[in-house]
């Protein structure tokens, strides 16, 4: 999704990507033609593309602070555009940057940035305030990072294994928002850097951007409170991180490779495909649930395209590991240039025409257990019940409900936790409708779990069958 402001110098484009609820933004000057991006993807080349298209040269780009859900494209714009890469005055990175301090004021022509220090989410984050012209009084907008989404706030325990606490990040947090953004005046248009979905924060809005007087009146953050009030709030029941986090962010530091999408991703004939896995590559298999379960290659983990696929391969999967890659046909390079965009830079190659490949390969071929909610209803009351372990999140069970005597292991738990679970009993694992139990019951079998089966049309299904009779 794009949104351009009209009827002054300042060109903005926000850039959406569904995969990972993440907005970045294209700003710039109509008359000098100076822009700056905010929160780059890494694959770069619609920035670079619309930017030509309009005359513009990016001089600067600028990351709110250092992501852990994804690996941002700013070496690979710096060395495209011999822009300055900018951060908070915080951070230190391997690679030269600008630090920006509160109140620096970027000037690309009539349009003047603004920085304001905002830590909380991370010490080093910044919000960056857009004027359309240098002596407004009032900013066209502010770009919040991940200080402040709309309807909630960014999550402060994700550095706890870098020694600084929810606690302490939250007092920063507060006073970033409840003073600071709560500050500005309400007719300031609010663009956060992501929306539903993210697991950067708990209670995210589908909207894609606000206004500081919307946020003021309807975010539970917002609200007026003391510091022990608002770190209270802000840090319970946060989920658990997907386990890459830690390894963006760590990238979002280094002086790392960079991404080429002509050599990101490779054709495998079989016969090299079949020497990789053989080697201990990991198979990411990108079909659906279905097809998957139809037949697939023993110890591959079925990841589907359509859905949260970056976010959840970066969960399930290990970036050490060298990957390669089964999609759906046609599909291929997209699939691994979503897993270039978390950090996943180990991908060997990919399969072409999946089918006919597999049919080459039918020995390793294999078939996924998958069971009715009726089916399951009948097995919970015999003999041998198997153990259901639900792998949605806190919320969907407060919400929807949940089966009984089922343990409770979210997705991003899983790969530390899954040796809690019996080898000698029959799993049977689900979530709300049948996605994210194919990948867990798919990495469970590549642990060694042998009987193992996912739950069709998930818990949506079970609720349906409550009152009819098993079978």
């Amino acid at each position: 999704m794009r949104s351009l402001a009209g009827g002054s110098a300042v060109f903005f484009a926000q850039y959406y990507l569904d995969c990972l609820s993440h907005a970045s933004y294209l700003i710039a000057d109509e008359g000098t033609g100076h822009a700056v991006v905010v929160d780059p993807r890494r694959d770069v080349s619609e920035y670079l593309a619309d930017a030509a298209a309009r005359g513009f040269t990016v001089v600067g780009v600028i990351n709110t602070h250092f992501h852990a859900d994804f690996v941002a494209g700013h070496l690979e714009l710096a060395d495209d555009t011999g822009a300055w890469i900018g951060y908070g005055r915080r951070a230190e990175t391997e690679y030269p940057i600008r630090g920006l301090a509160e109140g620096e004021r970027i000037v690309l022509g009539e349009v003047v940035l603004q920085v304001m220090e905002t830590p909380g989410h991370t010490p080093e984050s910044i919000s960056v305030l857009v004027y359309e012209h240098a002596d407004d009084a009032v900013p066209y907008g502010v770009l919040t990072g991940d200080a402040l989404f709309i309807g909630d706030v960014g999550r402060p325990d994700l550095l706890a294994s870098a020694g600084v606490s929810a606690e302490e990040l939250g007092g920063m947090l507060h006073h970033s928002v409840q003073h600071k953004l709560m500050g500005l005046p309400d007719e300031v248009r609010v663009f956060p850097a992501h929306g539903a979905g993210s697991s950067c924060g708990r209670n995210l809005s589908t909207e894609k951007s606000s206004t500081i007087g919307e946020q003021r009146a309807t975010n539970y953050a917002c609200a007026p409170m003391d510091r022990d009030a608002f770190v209270a709030l802000v840090t319970a029941g946060q989920p658990a991180a997907p386990g890459y986090f830690a390894h963006d962010a760590d990238l979002n530091r280094k002086d790392r490779r960079r991404y080429d999408s002509a050599t990101a991703a490779r054709a495998l004939t079989p016969d090299g495909f079949a020497g990789l896995r053989a080697a201990g590559a990991v198979v990411v298999d990108a079909r659906a649930p279905r097809e998957f379960a139809a037949g697939h290659l023993r110890g591959a983990v079925n990841v589907p395209a359509d859905g949260r696929f970056a976010e959840q391969a970066g969960t399930v999967l290990d970036p050490a590991d060298r990957l390669v890659v089964l999609a759906p046909e046609g599909r291929e390079e997209e699939v691994v240039t979503r897993l270039a965009r978390v950090g996943f830079d180990r991908v060997e190659g990919y399969l072409p025409e999946p089918e006919a490949a597999l049919e080459a390969l039918a020995a390793e071929v294999a078939p996924a257990s998958r069971v009715t909610a009726a089916r399951l209803r009948t097995a919970l009351a015999g003999d041998r019940p198997p153990l259901v372990v639900d792998v949605r999140s806190c919320g969907e069970r407060g919400a929807d409900g949940f089966i009984d005597a089922a343990l409770h292991l979210p997705l991003a738990e899983l790969p530390a936790r899954a040796g809690e679970l019996p080898a000698d009993r029959p799993l049977v694992l689900h979530c709300a409708g049948g996605h994210r139990s194919s990948i867990a019951a798919s990495l469970l079998r590549r642990r060694g779990f042998e009987d193992v089966s996912d739950l069709l049309g998930g818990y949506a299904a079970w609720a349906l069958t409550a009152e009819s009779p098993a079978v």
